[in-house]
This record gives structure tokens, C-alpha cells and sequence, in this order.
């Protein structure tokens, strides 16, 4: 029977490599001002790979020669040491961080499963299409767990990240019901009507449990309005309306490619999450 793939690839890698030799974990403790990653970021250093980044430079190159050294000696007691960013290391950060060196193996992997396990924002994405393909290559290696919904039979591929769940759903929109609460939503269906039908019930969701993040519709100004209009008939408010982000996308990328297209609205989520406090879409102006 093949192996479910871990839905962390980077973690899965590590978990998978741990049965052939033991490994040293160097995790990023506590940051004090500009640092290359911020506090729980890893990599494992085996006798024969690099697995993940703290962030490379010599920070990173020192690291890793003191984790294969303390590999060599079999030492197993946790090493702890706080390093300044400066010019002995030939990075101007200017900031401190504290890195932790630990022996693991084997033993450790169902610990280290749960202790390395990075939380995932659930992100509903409407559509099969060549953008939405697009986005789904995209959003891979980043922390989010997609569930790809579309109304018509075979548009997924056949073989699909153990983040991503595709569903076929018809209609389309009453998947939007059972969809987890904190999901952010994009809408970009091979049909227009559709389009309206998922926004609407997003928007009747927002009215009644308000647990949705960001909603995005792909298209045009125009677009938008007139999903306006029609919207503000079916008895939205304008209030209401402004959740939805239309056109979705970095303003400023105006690239048209299925793969231009996912790269800007993905780094439009990852500003979204960067926010502090509750994610929300803002309708554009113009």
C-alpha cells in the first residue's frame, strides 16, 4: 500500500528520513530585533542532507557545521547559544537571535510530528479551471489546507497534495455552508451565474455566523458592479458588499497568465495573514 504523503513536505521529509540516522534540529528560540526567521523556525542537519532553512548566510553555514560536528561526536545534550547578527558573522541584520541544537532519531518522530507541525489556514477555492490549477501549485508549499470545489465532474487532477480536498459539488455553492469556519474564500468558477450564486452565499454566511476571512471574486471592475447591482437586489447592503475583494490580485500585476495570476493572489493572502486581527476583504476603489 503506497504511504499517505505527509501534509507538511518539509516535515514529512524529515519524519521519513529520521528510520536512516539520527539528525540534529536547530530551531530559532528567541529573536531580539532584525533576524533572517522569526522564533519555531527549523531545519535538521543529517550526514547527508540539509533539510529546511533558518535563513541561511553564515548564521545558517555556521549552524550546520556545528550541528554535523556535534553529529560526529554523538554528543546528545541540547547546545544553546545566542548569536548577534553583526559584522563577525558578515550579516548587517543587526539584530540577535537564539538557536537550539538537539539531537534526534527514530524514536522522536511521532514528537516531533506534533512539536514541528506548522497550523494551516483553511482556504476554500471555487473553481478548476487553469487558474485555479495554478493557484493549487502555488499555494502548495505554504501553510494553508485547500478544499477545491467545482459543479463539474474530472476537471482535478488525479494526484493532489494531502492539503488539498477536492469536492465536486452541485450547485456549486451549497458546499459554502459546510465550509470551516476562518476559511478564506476565492471564487473564480467557469461560470458567471455561479460566481454570483458562491458570493451570495458567502455573503448569507457573513450576515448570519460572520466566520469567514477574506473573500476574493476574480474579474474586472466591471464585473464587480454589476455583481454589485444585482447583489444590492437580492437585499446586500453596501456594508455587506465590501467584504468581497474584486479584482483579486497585488494591485500593480497586470499579467494575465494562469501562473501571473496565482503568484499575485497568493501574495495577496500571505499580506492578508500578515495583518493583525481578523482577515476581511475590502472592495477596490475605483
Amino acid at each position: 500500500m503506497a504511504k499517505t504523503p505527509h501534509p507538511d513536505l518539509l516535515l514529512g521529509h524529515l519524519l521519513d528520513t529520521l528510520p536512516l540516522g539520527p539528525a540534529i534540529l536547530v530551531m530559532v528560540g528567541r529573536t531580539w530585533g532584525s533576524v533572517p526567521r522569526e522564533t519555531g523556525t527549523w531545519m535538521a542537519v543529517t550526514d547527508r542532507e540539509v533539510i529546511g532553512t533558518i535563513g541561511g548566510g553564515h548564521l545558517e553555514w555556521d549552524a550546520i557545521r556545528l550541528a554535523r560536528e556535534t553529529l560526529a561526536s554523538g554528543a546528545s545534550s541540547p547546545v544553546v547559544r545566542q548569536i548577534a547578527l553583526g559584522p563577525s558573522l558578515g550579516q548587517c541584520c543587526g539584530g540577535r537571535v537564539e538557536l537550539i541544537w538537539e539531537a534526534v532519531g527514530a524514536a522522536d518522530a511521532a514528537r516531533l510530528g506534533r512539536q514541528l507541525a506548522s497550523p494551516l489556514q483553511p482556504l476554500a477555492l471555487f473553481g478548476g479551471g487553469h487558474v485555479g490549477q495554478a493557484l493549487v501549485q502555488a499555494l502548495g508549499p505554504l501553510p494553508y489546507a485547500v478544499h477545491w470545489i467545482d459543479s463539474r465532474d474530472g476537471v482535478f487532477p488525479p494526484a493532489l497534495s494531502a492539503r488539498v480536498h477536492a469536492e465536486h459539488s452541485d450547485p456549486v455553492h451549497a458546499a459554502v455552508d459546510e465550509l470551516d469556519a476562518g476559511s478564506h474564500v476565492l471564487v473564480m468558477s467557469f461560470s458567471h451565474a455561479e460566481d454570483l450564486d458562491i458570493v451570495a452565499a458567502c455573503l448569507r454566511r457573513q450576515r448570519h455566523r460572520a466566520d469567514l476571512g477574506f473573500i476574493g471574486l476574480i474579474g474586472s471592475r466591471t464585473k464587480w458592479a454589476r455583481f454589485g447591482h444585482r447583489l444590492q437586489a437580492m437585499g446586500f447592503s453596501e456594508q455587506e458588499l465590501s467584504r468581497v475583494t474584486c479584482p483579486i490580485g497585488v494591485p500593480g500585476i497586470h499579467g494575465k497568465a494562469p501562473a501571473v495570476i496565482a503568484a499575485s493572489v497568493v501574495a495577496q493572502l500571505l499580506l492578508v495573514d500578515s495583518m493583525p486581527g481578523p482577515s476581511c476583504g475590502v472592495r477596490p476603489e475605483g
